[in-house]
C-alpha cells in the first residue's frame, strides 16, 4: 500500500493530476499507520503482521 502511494504521488506530480496526489497521500498514510500497528503486535483483521 506504501509502495502504490508512492508510485501515485509520482505519477500525480509528473502529470499534474491533484487527485493522484492526494490519494497517492493517503495510501501512504495509511499504510503507515496499518505498518506501525502490525509492527507493534496489534492484530489488524484477523492478522498478526501487516505487509
Amino acid at each position: 500500500m506504501i509502495v502504490l502511494g508512492v508510485v501515485l504521488l509520482i505519477l500525480g506530480f509528473v502529470t499534474g493530476i491533484s487527485l493522484l496526489w492526494t490519494i497517492g497521500i493517503v495510501l501512504i498514510v495509511v499504510g503507515a499507520v496499518l505498518f506501525l500497528l502490525g509492527s507493534v503486535g496489534h492484530a489488524i483483521g484477523g492478522r498478526r503482521h501487516y505487509w
